[in-house]
């Protein structure tokens, strides 16, 4: 039957339920996605933060496991083998291998008492990549757990903690390195006697004394950050609904308030990284890090400055592999703020 094509009269058809096909075909979401999936999303398209990421799992590859099959070791010495050049051979090592035998040669020649240096230079970006990651747990551990405290309960309690924060900062941390190292080299000396100590003896009194002071004063900035975090979760509505179900003081910060500082404490721990591993470095350049012959990248351009005019790569190395790893690690948290932080949501 013909319809005027002017006349308002419906259909009966065009009010029949859809079909499953054509609900399907108008429902046009977009796939629900968590804060941790997100936040790893746009991780992955940083293409900065994630050239360092496969940089600094290179670095750590070359000083964690390529040492374990090396052919020399960080403290072996070979007679006449002093002040090789890269690829160099002595002459003990040239007549065997004109007898046939195959030598692995030195990649970056030898320092002066003839050890390898590039086997030197991964066990000495190993010490200062441990001493990062370690004072970086240490200072995550102990800020997090003051700075909580003292935002949590507020009042007095959180004006005393945080003078004493105040009073740790004006503590120059290279003058208790040296007290302390100094007051800990004969009982440490003493304890190293035992068999279950004697590692003491390789680390050195130096390097224990840098551990205690990351735990004595560089926990302060990691403090402050957590209370500004938790000053003002604290007051969320699932804190007060908490505290109504009877949840004790504990469980709150750990389970609520610490948790949903998590993105905070996850940048904040991998910057901390590179300035620990700065701080070592420099320490070990002036003598106060790892015992000899343990090398740290630090003590290695400290060895290379006397002979700098006619053995410049022995320092060129060190020093540019230490500029790399912090600068790394200092892009890749760059890149994990950016990711974390739903402000830079688009």
């Amino acid at each position: 039957m013909y319809k005027n094509p002017l006349s308002f009269q419906f259909k009966a058809d065009d009010f029949l339920p859809a079909s499953r096909e054509e609900k399907e075909s108008l429902v046009v979401m977009r796939q629900s996605v968590g804060f941790w999936k997100d936040s790893f999303r746009r991780l992955r398209k940083n293409v900065v933060a994630m050239i360092s990421l496969v940089f600094i799992i290179l670095i750590m590859f070359i000083s964690f496991v390529v040492p374990n099959f090396y052919p020399y070791t960080y403290e072996g010495q070979q007679k006449g083998a002093e002040h090789l050049h890269p690829f160099a051979y002595s002459e003990e090592e040239q007549q065997r291998i004109d007898a046939g035998e195959a030598v692995f040669p030195h990649i970056l020649g030898t320092d002066k008492l003839g050890r390898d240096y590039a086997i030197r230079v991964m066990v000495g970006s190993r010490i200062s990549l441990t001493v990062g990651l370690v004072a970086a747990v240490i200072i995550l551990l102990i800020g997090s757990l003051y700075g909580s405290v003292a935002a949590f309960f507020g009042g007095w309690v959180d004006m005393i903690m945080m003078r004493i924060v105040d009073i740790i900062y004006t503590i120059p941390d290279v003058l208790l390195i040296v007290l302390i190292s100094f007051a800990l080299k004969e009982p440490l000396k003493g304890l190293a006697d035992s068999p279950a100590f004697a590692w003491i003896n390789t680390v050195g009194p130096n390097l224990i004394s840098i551990f205690i002071v990351f735990a004595l004063l560089y926990w302060v900035g990691m403090a402050r950050i957590v209370r500004s975090q938790v000053l003002i979760l604290r007051e969320s509505e699932y804190v007060t609904a908490a505290r109504a179900l009877g949840a004790k003081n504990g469980r709150i910060i750990r389970k609520h308030l610490l948790t949903n500082c998590i993105g905070t404490l996850i940048v904040t721990t991998t910057l901390q990284i590179p300035s620990s591993i700065f701080t070592e470095s420099f320490l070990s350049f002036l003598g106060l890090g790892v015992a000899v012959p343990l090398p740290s990248l630090g003590s290695l351009a400290s060895d290379a400055i006397n002979g700098m005019n006619q053995y410049a790569y022995m320092l060129i190395a060190p020093a540019v592999l230490i500029s790399l790893i912090i600068l790394s690690f200092n892009l890749f948290g760059d890149g994990l703020r950016d990711a974390f932080d739903p402000k830079m949501k688009k």
